[in-house]
C-alpha cells in the first residue's frame, strides 16, 4: 500500500483540443478570471521573471523536494508540443530549481514555459531565449538530483490546484488556471466579455461617464450620496 504520491510519473493525460487553447491564448489572464467567476488565480507573489513574459498551455505537472530539481529532468520526457510545465513543492523552498539548461532541454521539446512555486536562475539568458517563466523568486542558489517526486499528479501551487492538461495563462498581471474541461466554455466566456468591454470602451471614448453606463446613480442615490453645492 502506498503511503504517499511520491516517485510517480503518469504517462498518458488528457489535454484539451488545441483549437480552443488557442482561442484562450487570445485573452488577458484578468479577463479569463473575471470570466471564470473571479476564480483560478494563483496568488500573486508568483511573477514574471523577466519583463513581457507570457505563456498559455496545457500543464504537465512536477512535484519536486526542496533544494532538489532531479523530477524536472524526468518531466522533460513527457513534455509535448504547446505544453507549459507546472511546478509545486513538499514544502515552502526558493532555492533555484530551474536555468538555462532546463530550458534549452524544454525548448527542443516544444514546451511554452514554466510556472514553479519556487526558484529560478540564468534569467537574462532566459529572457534572450524568450523562453517565458513565472515564479515564487529568482535566486542563484542550486539543487541537488537525490530525492524522488511525481510528475503529472495534481499539485499545489501558490495555494491553486493544478491537475495535468489544466491549461494555465500567465502574463504581467498573474497566473490562471483553467480545468481542462471547461477550457473551451472559458474561452466563450471570455470573447463575450472581450465584445461586452470593447462595446464600453467606445462609449468611454466618447466622453460616457461609467456613473451612466453602470447605471450608477440610483443605487447610489439610494444608498444616500448626495451633492451638494458650496
Amino acid at each position: 500500500m502506498r503511503l504517499n504520491n511520491l516517485g510517480i510519473v503518469r504517462t498518458n493525460i488528457e489535454r484539451p483540443d488545441p483549437t480552443d487553447v488557442k482561442r484562450l491564448s487570445q485573452f488577458g489572464v484578468s479577463t479569463i478570471h473575471e470570466a471564470m467567476g473571479r476564480v483560478g488565480l494563483l496568488r500573486p507573489y508568483i511573477r514574471p521573471a523577466y519583463t513581457g513574459a507570457k505563456l498559455c498551455g496545457p500543464a504537465v505537472t512536477v512535484l519536486l523536494q526542496p533544494g532538489d530539481n532531479w523530477m524536472f529532468h524526468v518531466a522533460v520526457e513527457q513534455v509535448q508540443e504547446g505544453d507549459v510545465i507546472v511546478a509545486g513543492c513538499t514544502t515552502e523552498s526558493e532555492d533555484g530549481f530551474f536555468g538555462e539548461l532546463l530550458a534549452t532541454s524544454l525548448t527542443a521539446r516544444g514546451c511554452k514555459g514554466l510556472v514553479i512555486d519556487g526558484g529560478v536562475r540564468d534569467v537574462a539568458d532566459l529572457e534572450k531565449m524568450d523562453f517565458p517563466v513565472f515564479s515564487r523568486a529568482v535566486n542563484a542558489k542550486g539543487t541537488v538530483k537525490a530525492t524522488l517526486g511525481s510528475v503529472n499528479i495534481p499539485v499545489v501551487v501558490a495555494n491553486a490546484v493544478v491537475n495535468s492538461g489544466d491549461v494555465v495563462v500567465a502574463d504581467v498581471d498573474g497566473v490562471v488556471v483553467v480545468p481542462r474541461e471547461l477550457v473551451r466554455a472559458v474561452a466563450d466566456a471570455s470573447q463575450k466579455r472581450e465584445d461586452n468591454e470593447e462595446a464600453k470602451r467606445m462609449k468611454f471614448r466618447e466622453g460616457a461617464l461609467g456613473l451612466d453606463v453602470y447605471g450608477m446613480r440610483g443605487p447610489l442615490a439610494k444608498a444616500g450620496l448626495e451633492y451638494v453645492e458650496n
